[in-house]
């Protein structure tokens, strides 16, 4: 069958564009047979994926960052038209700025040996989270991450991981904390708290916010967080980038666990995100669920 290849040109601020000359010639050179639809506005992605499943192509192949991903993922759910039923599979060509989730299972970053993946047809059965109405792969989060997310929008000058690292420390010098209400299959929580980051997969942003992360073990990770003081929350940056005994969720004020379901209600409004991309900036009530092996993707 043909692929569809859905290239997302912004990503990793307009790199993707500027990279699909090499893109195709890696997936020319593999024999991947395939018909390429590019995104001009934001969220188009979706539609384009849903059209394609539609059309009959397969599989879809998303090139971009981890938001394209999500958003590859969203249009190949909306196209099945039931949480109950299988959707994929799915390619990767790596075109973004961070990659966490490429990262996290695997896929190299060249992209002719990504290619190569693709033409192989591998297929894993890989866990899709979800939350209210979006579904994502890699991870989402309220609080302190879509601050983050929000303020690195807004960086021109650096790119790539770096732009990360800036606009958290930016994030932490607000300090800002939120109150919540949690609920989850094995406890609840309420209080403040400074972030509430749900993964698939343990690495966001070049950070490995759920460390406890496995995107094939039917769960979510989910970490809750509250340090009162920035120089508290300064401390807990360099070790959100370690996993192990090293890592943050170790500290105290953290607490990481793992669920199947996840309530939050904010007394006063957050912003959201699902794999990077802002879906609310004032919401108040999420609910998040897991839904095991629904995914196929390419590995």
């Amino acid at each position: 069958m043909t692929a569809k290849v859905i290239l997302n040109p912004y990503s990793n601020r307009w790199k993707a564009k500027a990279r699909w000359s090499e893109a195709k010639a890696a997936l020319e050179k593999a024999g991947v047979e395939f018909s390429l639809s590019i995104s001009e506005s934001p969220h188009q992605i979706i539609t384009l994926a849903r059209d394609a499943v539609q059309q009959g192509f397969s599989p879809i192949i998303a090139a971009g960052g981890d938001g394209t991903i999500g958003e590859v993922v969203n249009g190949l759910a909306l196209a099945a038209g039931s949480d109950s039923t299988d959707i994929g599979p799915l390619g990767i060509l790596p075109l973004g700025s961070a990659n966490d989730l490429v990262t996290s299972l695997g896929i190299p970053l060249d992209l002719s040996q990504a290619a190569n993946i693709i033409k192989n047809g591998h297929t894993k059965k890989m866990d899709v989270g979800k939350v209210n109405d979006y579904y994502f792969v890699n991870n989402s989060a309220m609080g302190l991450e879509p601050s983050i997310t929000l303020i690195q929008q807004k960086i021109k000058v650096i790119k790539g991981v770096a732009r990360y690292l800036a606009a958290t420390v930016w994030g932490i010098l607000k300090n800002p904390h939120w109150e919540v209400q949690l609920e989850w299959d094995e406890g609840s929580y309420e209080g403040p708290v400074c972030l509430v980051t749900i993964g698939n997969a343990p690495r966001t942003g070049g950070f490995y916010m759920i460390p406890q992360a496995d995107p094939f073990d039917g769960k979510l990770g989910f970490v809750h967080a509250y340090r009162p003081t920035r120089k508290e929350l300064f401390n807990l940056l360099p070790k959100a980038m370690k996993t192990g005994e090293e890592s943050y969720i170790h500290e105290s004020g953290v607490y990481a666990s793992q669920m199947t379901w996840l309530k939050i209600h904010v007394k006063t409004p957050s912003p959201a995100h699902v794999d990077g991309e802002i879906f609310s900036e004032n919401i108040q009530d999420l609910f998040y669920q897991i839904q095991p092996g629904r995914l196929a993707i390419l590995l």
